[in-house]
Formats: C-alpha cells, sequence, structure tokens
C-alpha cells in the first residue's frame, strides 16, 4: 500500500453514501466537556496511539493550530503519530477549491515536504491569497518554495495523489467531521476548538487523551 494511505483511518474507510453540507452529521455525545467520541470508531494501533487532524488550508482556525500542533506533536513523538486529512466536503460551495487543495497536499506528502511546507502553504493561501487549486497554479507556487517542477508535476498527476484524494472526501463523511480543524484520536476521540475552549485548548485537550 501507497504510505500516503496507509494510515489506520484509511483502512476504515467504510463504502456508503457521502454526507454534504445540506445533510448535517448527527449530533455526536458530549464527554464531559473534554472531548466527543464518535460512535463507529476505526480500529487503534497497538503501540503508538495515532492523531488524525481534518484541516484546511483556507481556514483560519487550521492555520492557527499548526504550530501547536507541530510542538505537540513533537512533544508526544515517542507514544502518538500525527497524520493529515486535508478536508473535502463533497457538494458544498467550496468542494472544487477544497479538492485542489487536498491535491496540493497530497502532493507534498508524496515528495515527503509535507513538514517542511505545510506552515508555507497555508500562508500562501491565507494571507497572499494564492490560488494552488489547479495544477498549474500549484506548481507555479511549488517552484517559489524551491520544489523541481518536474518532480512536482509527476506527484500532482500520479493515481496515488488522485486517489487519495478521492478519499478525502469519504473519510470526512465516514468519520462525521463538522467543524474545521478536528483531530481524531485513535479513531475514537475527536477534539475541536467549540468543544475544548477554542483552537488555544486543543493540544491540552490531546494531552489529556493521550495521558
Amino acid at each position: 500500500m501507497n504510505p500516503l494511505l496507509r494510515t489506520a483511518v484509511l483502512a476504515a474507510v467504510a463504502s456508503g453514501l457521502l454526507v454534504t453540507p445540506a445533510a448535517a452529521a448527527p449530533e455526536v455525545p458530549h464527554e464531559g466537556g473534554l472531548v466527543g467520541r464518535i460512535d463507529n470508531p476505526g480500529p487503534v494501533r497497538a503501540m503508538k496511539q495515532e492523531a488524525v487532524e481534518f484541516f484546511w488550508y483556507d481556514c483560519g482556525h487550521s492555520q492557527q493550530l499548526e504550530i501547536p500542533l507541530e510542538r505537540w506533536a513533537e512533544k508526544h513523538r515517542s507514544d502518538v503519530t500525527l497524520r493529515r486529512v486535508p478536508a473535502v466536503w463533497p457538494g458544498s460551495r467550496e468542494e472544487e477549491t477544497q479538492r485542489g487543495h487536498a491535491r496540493l497536499y497530497y502532493t507534498l506528502e508524496q515528495l515527503g515536504e509535507v513538514d517542511r511546507l505545510q506552515l508555507a502553504v497555508f500562508r500562501a493561501v491565507r494571507e497572499r491569497e494564492t490560488d494552488v487549486t489547479t495544477e498549474e497554479t500549484a506548481t507555479a507556487w511549488a517552484l517559489t518554495a524551491g520544489l523541481d517542477p518536474d518532480k512536482f508535476r509527476a506527484a500532482y498527476r500520479s493515481s496515488e495523489v488522485e486517489r487519495a484524494t478521492e478519499e478525502a472526501g469519504e473519510l470526512l463523511a465516514r468519520y462525521q467531521v463538522d467543524e474545521l480543524p478536528t483531530v481524531l484520536v485513535q479513531g475514537g476521540h475527536r477534539v475541536q476548538p467549540s468543544r475544548d475552549g477554542g483552537v488555544e485548548g486543543m493540544p491540552a485537550a490531546l494531552d489529556r487523551l493521550v495521558d
């Protein structure tokens, strides 16, 4: 299996109808004001715990979480694996934009450049309003980020990136994600700004979960 898809959440994707913003996710039980538990969690790993962040490059709260989440992941690197899934809401007005952003993310992952460039993409999209939603615009941005344009295009067009981009929407529906950013821990608990005192409260909520 390609490294792009080798995560517990991807293994848990089940076939079925995709939800849209018009068909809101059901209310998730609230556990003591700290986190919510998802009714149908995916498999867990025996060794390291897994945290999966759902984000969007054009989401201010997702950008706000990026540096604290990286610091949190570094603090827990011995016992937690951090994965990311770009949000794609099928049927929404933002779907085309989100799909372009997802394709860029998975291209960077294919090239091993996410750690170096994740925050740079947020800044390009959020602060400079850079269009990175097509192959041409994404490649133009990649060139400014020091990437080889030929290697970037090859990864962008790859079947692995295509498949991962398509499955991103299925994951959002599968895990009933209705707020960004959302971080799932072990496929069974979610941490969100609305539940955990805003973005600034999310790392502490994650600490309590993994501890």
